[in-house]
């Protein structure tokens, strides 16, 4: 056994079975006595517990220690990745007046695919389609969604389409995509720490390296910070297919917070200019949104086009996920639908062959449910 599940036995014991439970994407820590979890997109109370703070505290300082980690009152946050996957930031009072505060993020075990989204109702059969040829065309696909709207299980069945025969660069501050594909290398940013005379490695050195071990596309996990333009670089300059994710609530947002964390470094690069490289780079924004009855869908697949002369994106919907009424157990009902509006690569599409016909994208009905 090893030294992590010794923890979850000895420490995490009265969260084991929270652990344990698949159904479970997240469970939420404020203080010892108050555990939420979320299951299906909804945020439940539990009856679990620890004793006390001075547990609370205990369990997740050995957890820190089983990563590899310390937290302690010189170092009150910890953000970490578990061996099985998951995500967990903690947060120790003082700063955290509720008591210790734990958020661990649980991933899927299962590999999802396409047929997978389609059949959760999250995506039509049009627009999975769609988004394979978006794939197999090498276009520039940013994925756009909050917290726990299904972003990275969207990039991972994106990432696990592209072709076999092209090397694939994933670059992340802390691995959670689990592509499944061919010719995968992955890559973790390293936080630096003084105490222990390690240093850090950021995003934006991993891009340095990924395009000099010659990749075919780069995914950029979760775009948070400076990295955002090497991402835009990376999709400007010849890495065709390259996709990254980034927060925003719809597609003209994602413009926007791209552009906004771009100029947040030491560039010397005007607004304007960084205006035109997102607008230029970026080709398919895949906004994926959680609704108030928990479910996760793809609201938005749409182009952007560059920007117009008073510098505005131009973003223009090709699907989107329209709601069409209501269930007596509070779930919505709804569908994806063309936007009427066809796509400047048509001619591609039709080029390679593919069979996507035109009238894939038109929709008589837009006018009465928009």
């Amino acid at each position: 056994m090893g030294v992590f599940e010794d923890a979850i036995q000895t420490f995490l014991s009265p969260i084991e079975d929270l652990l344990a439970d698949d159904s479970i994407s997240e469970i939420m820590i404020n203080g010892p006595k108050e555990i939420f979890v979320e299951q299906k997109g909804l945020v439940y109370k539990r009856e679990n517990a620890f004793r006390g703070e001075e547990e609370l505290q205990s369990a997740f300082r050995a957890v820190a220690q089983s990563v590899g980690r310390t937290i302690d009152d010189d170092n009150p946050r910890l953000d970490a990745r578990l061996p099985d996957g998951s995500r967990i930031h903690v947060v120790l009072p003082p700063m955290a007046k509720n008591g210790t505060t734990v958020a661990i993020r649980k991933f899927s075990k299962d590999d999802l695919t396409l047929k997978d989204l389609i059949k959760f109702g999250s995506l039509s059969k049009e627009g999975a389609r769609f988004l394979d040829i978006c794939i197999h065309l090498g276009k520039n696909i940013v994925v756009s969604g909050g917290t726990g709207s299904g972003k990275t299980t969207m990039l991972n069945v994106l990432g696990s389409r592209i072709p076999k025969t092209q090397r694939l660069i994933i670059i992340e501050d802390a691995v959670e995509l689990q592509i499944t594909a061919e010719h995968v290398v992955q890559f973790e940013a390293r936080h630096e720490d003084p105490q222990r005379g390690i240093v850090g490695v950021t995003i934006r050195d991993l891009v340095v390296s990924a395009m000099r071990l010659r990749p075919d596309r780069i995914i950029v996990g979760e775009v948070r910070s400076e990295e955002a333009l090497d991402l835009i670089q990376v999709m400007g300059t010849g890495h065709d297919g390259s996709m990254g994710t980034v927060h925003a609530n719809n597609p003209l947002e994602a413009c926007t917070r791209l552009e906004t964390l771009c100029l947040m470094g030491d560039i010397k690069i005007p607004p304007d200019a960084i205006r035109k490289m997102v607008g230029a780079a970026m080709q398919i924004i895949v906004q994926c949104s959680r609704y108030h009855d928990g479910g996760r869908r793809t609201s938005h697949i749409s182009e952007i086009l560059g920007v117009d002369n008073a510098g505005n994106y131009i973003s223009k919907d090709i699907f989107r996920w329209f709601q069409t009424g209501k269930n007596a157990d509070g779930t919505f009902e709804g569908e994806m639908r063309p936007c009427n509006y066809v796509p400047t690569f048509f001619d591609q599409i039709v080029a390679n062959k593919l069979p996507f016909p035109k009238t894939n994208f038109i929709n008589a009905e837009l006018k009465k449910v928009a």
